[in-house]
């Protein structure tokens, strides 16, 4: 009669054969059931099944999508804050009366986006542009020593630096002087200087939140999930959002060593309240902390002609609007698309949409930066490039510094600003603010800025990526691979 061990040593091939067959059958099974991509899903269950265990590894560590299962899971706490009523709010057929004169699909853009994003859109706004740390700095911190009740403040970098620092003493002053301060700032954020600034905000008796710190010995997994986002809101009344982070770089006047050109803005009237909003939001649930009452949400009354939305996206419940409201731009747009993006890494959709736009007859304009701060991501962006200049999109690189500019012009009637890159960690992994205007005036500050930096920037040709070495080519094409991440 056969002991155990006999029986093991005799059979331990089967053994693991089956066990092999089931763990590829389960994998497959998973991919099926959750792989929505059709060609992700064929090339995983080709890996699966052509390379037993081994492709079932591979799919675990880097197949399964765990961002938006965790994200649920960290901010199942998270409370929904309510708008207050808004006295202004609009519906999409007023945009339909206000570009009745011209062939738009902005109406139904305001639609859409009003589905997508469940956030209202208001008129009597103004929207300022903001050149670099230059003139953003400047108005921020005389906004804050203006400040009368209270200041919201979220970035996902604020240095320890010289302009770090002097925001931080401009908003000690304020708290000593009785202003409610708040400031949250992204975990990972922090960490771009050492030592990082949180001590000496807490030093100054600041209340500071750290949006999602590791808390364990594996803090890569929280790479993702990070707040991007980049709001100040003083006394309620008066918003600061766009690209930039607190950081020296960004005031090109000091000529500092890692140079950066960006774009802010400064808004005025009822759209403040959603910059308020998404801050509340994000600070409560950091904090615990509610901030409620006039002191942070007062009456605000009209201050321009600018009709504008907040749109919040995030790997929560405001998952994938972001993407969605671009692709539907793309899609209405009548005579032209101007893009400009650090990062640029669009999914099939979205280089499906800027093609067929192209091909449209639509105008698209792409500007990049021609110097880069992450060499791989302009690698595996570039990989990309030859697909969109042979369907008829122009692409430029912008003259040094690095441009970390982000905007979306769409027929010289619509513009998209905020903190999103066009990249899967902007538009799946992290926490965005965007805000859309159907404003004319802004729309014709935007394109003359644009033009402004296309005169210094360089065109690309199709023929460029066509003579590159094939190392170069093979290289980028494989980094590309790894787009969702990067």
């Amino acid at each position: 009669m056969h002991t155990l061990h006999q029986i093991m040593h005799l059979f331990w091939p089967h053994f693991i054969g089956a066990a092999g067959v089931l763990i590829t059958l389960a994998t497959a099974l998973h991919v099926i059931f959750h792989k929505h991509n059709i060609r992700a899903a064929i090339g995983w269950l080709g890996l699966i099944w052509f390379l037993p265990f081994f492709g079932a590894v591979l799919y675990f560590f880097f197949g399964i999508n765990r961002i938006q299962k965790l994200a649920k899971s960290k901010l199942a706490t998270k409370e929904f804050v309510p708008l207050p009523p808004y006295k202004t709010e609009v519906r999409s057929e007023y945009i339909k009366k206000l570009f009745a004169d011209i062939d738009s699909g902005l109406p139904m853009l305001a639609e859409l986006t009003g589905r997508i994003s469940r956030q209202p859109l208001v008129e009597g706004n103004s929207v300022q542009p903001l050149l670099n740390g230059d003139q953003v700095f400047p108005a921020m911190i005389a906004a804050i020593e203006n400040a009368q009740e209270s200041i919201s403040l979220c970035s996902y970098i604020f240095d320890n630096d010289p302009w770090g620092n002097r925001v931080r003493i401009a908003l000690t002053a304020a708290m000593n002087r009785g202003v409610e301060v708040r400031a949250l700032i992204d975990a990972i954020g922090l960490r771009y200087s050492f030592p990082s600034i949180i001590r000496k905000l807490r030093r100054d008796g600041i209340k500071v939140g750290r949006f999602l710190g590791p808390r364990s010995f594996w803090p890569l997994r929280y790479m993702n999930l990070r707040n991007h986002r980049k709001i100040m809101v003083v006394d309620g009344r008066i918003g600061f959002t766009g690209g930039i982070n607190i950081r020296a770089g960004s005031f090109l006047a000091d000529k500092p060593a890692h140079p950066v050109q960006d774009i802010h803005f400064r808004l005025q009237g009822p759209i403040v309240a959603e910059l308020q909003h998404t801050f509340v939001e994000d600070w409560t649930f950091t904090t615990g902390e509610k901030l409620e009452g006039k002191r942070w949400f007062p009456e605000l009354d009209r201050s321009g002609d600018g009709i504008a939305r907040g749109i919040s996206d995030g790997p929560d419940e405001d998952f994938d609007r972001l993407r969605l409201v671009i692709l539907g731009a793309l899609t209405m747009a009548r005579k032209s698309i101007r893009i400009a993006t650090p990062y640029f890494l669009p999914d099939d959709e979205l280089v499906a949409g800027l093609k067929i736009a192209a091909l449209r007859g639509i105008d698209v304009e792409i500007l990049l930066p021609g110097v880069t701060n992450l060499r791989m991501i302009k690698w595996a962006s570039d990989a990309g490039l030859e697909e969109l200049l042979e369907h008829g999109c122009r692409i430029y690189y912008a003259a040094p510094p690095f441009d970390h500019s982000k905007l979306m012009l769409v027929d010289n009637s619509w513009v998209l600003i905020g903190s999103a890159n066009w990249d899967p960690r902007s538009l799946t992994l992290n926490f965005e603010f965007n805000v859309e205007c159907y404003d004319i005036k802004l729309a014709t500050e935007i394109d003359l800025l644009l033009d402004k930096k296309l005169l210094g920037a360089r065109e690309l040709s199709f023929g460029e990526f066509e003579s590159r070495f094939i190392g170069v080519r093979l290289r980028n094409r494989l980094l590309r691979l790894f787009s969702p991440y990067l």
